[in-house]
């Protein structure tokens, strides 16, 4: 059954905004525990028999402050954990014997390391911040949020890692206006980490030239096997061996409703017209990935397919093909999106980014890109 709250949005959906705001509750929530623990202890040690101590809870304050707020209100914390354990030891009919001296001390102690670990924990957001920041400016560089329109068409793009934190991976998609049409690509990189992206960044660079000179988006292939081909011998270990790309290529002409294809051993892009039928194009010839030249020479063909006015075209990674539920079921996407209408690119790939974590219960094994383009 279609999902209403999947046809419209433009890139954040109402689940995200739901966690947020769920995750908003429960920090406001824990960020009160550090009052809730001095006014427990407060009362404990106020109407408690006095060989009772509430000197547990006073201590608990200041820890629990010191990973969640900020270093003044630590140090306040501590400070009223203090203040209360004196005074109340203090309080008329009590004196401060050695016992209370001993937890006037140990407060006092913990009220001190929990300002260093407070110090510590607010150096290593810094650290983290900054290194997300630099995670957030690569992935911006190599790749690009596309202009909402380009060439005429409405275009919108998503990257979702599977790793929590992380901001790019082997994935990848871009889109280049040229003489010749819209041109785009969505790619997958074999492998992880620092080498998965450097080739990532040659494929991405490779397009956005090939696009611009090559008449055919044969040619334009064949430049970017002659590009990994190069990367191929620059990089180490059984990647220099076992290197390669899936990639579709497609291409809308300015003056002609259709788009041609490419398919480089990736999974077939999707097709949904505007009254909600949708089509899988499947490859008929299909070739080898990129950078697999030396196994053999296969001519590239662009199969032509008609593109329609309302019609969205839709690329994808294998991340969304292969997201499997509790139950081991892939997210079939040729299923799940028969038969709906989106408002727009922006509510396609927002929409299907929610259903896939839905279908895989957060837990996604693999990187998914989504590249939407729609003629209007």
């Amino acid at each position: 059954m279609p999902d209403p709250g999947l046809g419209g949005g433009t890139g954040r959906g109402p689940d995200d905004e739901g966690e947020e705001r769920r995750i908003s509750r429960a920090r406001a929530l824990v960020r009160t525990l550090p009052a809730l623990l001095l006014a427990a202890g407060a009362c404990y040690d106020r109407f408690a028999p006095t060989r009772f101590t509430a000197a547990p809870l006073f201590t608990a304050a200041p820890l629990v402050a010191a990973p969640l707020l900020s270093r003044r209100a630590t140090v306040l914390t501590g400070a009223a954990a203090v203040a209360l354990a004196l005074g109340l030891h203090l309080r008329v009919g009590a004196g401060l014997h050695v016992g209370g001296v001993a937890e006037l001390v140990t407060v006092t102690t913990v009220a001190v390391l929990a300002v260093l670990i407070n110090i510590l924990v607010r150096r290593s957001d810094e650290r983290l911040a900054t290194a997300r920041e630099i995670a957030e400016a690569a992935q911006r560089a190599v790749l690009p949020e596309p202009s909402g329109r380009i060439g005429g068409l409405q275009v919108a793009a998503r990257y979702e890692a599977a790793q929590a934190g992380a901001f790019i991976g082997g994935d990848l998609y871009a889109v280049q206006d040229s003489p010749y049409g819209v041109r785009l690509v969505v790619g997958d990189v074999r492998g992880k980490g620092m080498g998965a992206v450097a080739a990532v960044a040659v494929v991405i660079g490779a397009f956005r030239e090939a696009a611009e000179q090559e008449e055919t988006l044969e040619a334009v292939a064949q430049r970017l096997e002659r590009a990994l081909a190069r990367e191929g011998t620059r990089r180490e270990g059984i990647d220099a061996f076992e290197g390669f790309t899936t990639a579709v290529l497609a291409e809308v002409p300015h003056d002609a409703p259709v788009v041609r294809l490419v398919n480089r051993g990736h999974p077939p892009p999707v097709l949904l017209y505007a009254d909600g039928t949708l089509r899988t194009l499947l490859a008929s010839d299909p070739a080898l990935p990129l950078g697999m030249g030396d196994l053999g020479i296969w001519p590239d063909h662009a199969e032509e397919t008609r593109f329609p006015s309302g019609a969205t075209l839709l690329l994808h990674t294998d991340g969304l093909s292969e997201a499997r539920d509790e139950r081991g079921a892939f997210y079939d996407p040729e299923r799940r999106l028969a038969g709906r209408t989106f408002r727009d690119p922006a509510a396609l790939v927002a929409g299907v980014a929610a259903e896939v974590r839905r279908h895989s219960g957060g837990g996604m094994t693999d990187d998914m890109a989504l590249l939407a383009v729609r003629r209007p």
